[in-house]
């Protein structure tokens, strides 16, 4: 169970002060745009994975005029009673806490709350460029197993100082910058194959899920199919570097690796992104969440917490239905520019206008 009982915000993108006591089962925060519902789920959102899913900067989720951001709520998940405080200050390192005991690290805090949110904005998950898929991969393997988070951000600390080094260079291989290249070669290699290869299997087990809710979502149609198989990951990444060796120093810049791969996606034999219709590619997006929240609900043992921001606009009924059949949790949060949207069933209705809420 994953369960937010009680949220508080205090400037907190356009929130002043919010206090909201929130139930089980389906909540739906309705109003016109530009009220402030989006901002809601991202406070939420935020709880469960230390970023924004707009990915926006800590930054820009202070409020205009304020020095700091304070999200703090009461947590039901798995079988513990949680209280999370987050604090966000300019210029500093956010501040949180769980249950008044400091993190030392904010991502710790991942996993405590699993969250799956779906966005207006996951479509470009299937016509966008290869850097979203990298990040859906990326986001799902930390909340699946926290430990993740360590080696992604391994990777870029590494790319970044082994980039900075091959622009050094001039295109000129010394002595002294062939063996300082050599030290993050062996560390690029090492942490670039683990996360390789736990993309890979990330891939494979998501793969028929992703079938499967394609299916239920189109009513049939053509088979998905998901292939992640970059060239330097049989050999190793260590190697391939250093077959790319003299073009890295001549254009100053990590040619291959983790952070050039591709999540290819294809339906029916053919690359979704670019034969793919506007519709099949907003259903094979949704397929990719529904995928992502059933594994991480089968690997956290419990059900994520179910964030829908405004996703049912551009949905018939008959696939707003299947979708809300496919994804099962203890509290589904969605949020509406419609009043009434297609959620049925015992329902908290909450109305946001003028940066204020209120029950239906």
């Amino acid at each position: 169970m994953a369960v937010l009982r009680h949220l508080w915000l205090r400037d907190f993108r356009n929130y002043g002060e919010l206090d909201l006591e929130l139930e089980d089962g389906r909540v739906v925060f309705s109003g016109n745009n530009g009220q402030g519902k989006s901002n809601v789920l991202e406070a939420i959102g935020y709880l469960g994975s230390v970023a924004s899913f707009r990915g926006a900067p800590p930054e820009a989720l202070i409020r205009a005029g304020a020095d700091q951001a304070v999200i703090r709520a009461e947590v039901t998940s798995g079988n513990r009673e949680l209280l999370i405080e987050v604090e966000l200050v300019r210029g500093r390192a956010n501040r949180i806490q769980v249950n008044k005991q400091r993190l030392s690290r904010a991502r710790d805090l991942v996993g405590l709350m699993p969250v799956t949110v779906f966005g207006p904005d996951d479509l470009e998950l299937v016509k966008g460029g290869p850097g979203l898929r990298r990040r859906y991969l990326d986001d799902l393997l930390v909340q699946l197993h926290p430990r993740n988070e360590q080696l992604r951000s391994d990777v870029e600390r590494i790319l970044k100082q082994r980039n900075a080094l091959l622009r050094s260079a001039g295109g000129r291989l010394t002595p002294d910058v062939e063996s300082t290249l050599a030290v993050w070669n062996d560390k690029l290699g090492r942490a670039g194959d683990a996360l390789g290869e736990a993309r890979r299997e990330l891939v494979m087990a998501l793969a028929p899920r992703v079938n499967e809710a394609y299916a239920a979502l189109a009513g049939g149609g053509h088979p998905v199919e998901l292939t992640y198989d970059p060239s330097w990951l049989a050999a190793g990444l260590q190697r391939e570097l250093e077959v790319v060796a003299t073009d890295e120093l001549r254009r100053g810049t990590t040619l291959i690796g983790p952070h050039r791969d591709e999540l290819e996606i294809s339906l029916g034999g053919l690359p979704a992104r670019t034969h793919a219709s506007q519709g099949e590619q907003r259903t094979l997006s949704l397929s990719l969440r529904i995928a992502g929240h059933h594994e991480l609900a089968a690997v956290v043992g419990t059900s994520p917490l179910l964030l829908l921001d405004d996703v049912f606009s551009e949905l018939d009924p008959d696939r707003s239905a299947a979708l809300l059949g496919l994804l099962v949790a203890d509290q589904t949060i969605v949020t509406s520019a419609s009043g009434s949207p297609p959620v049925s069933g015992p329902i908290q209705h909450l109305v946001v206008a003028d940066q204020t809420i209120t029950p239906r």
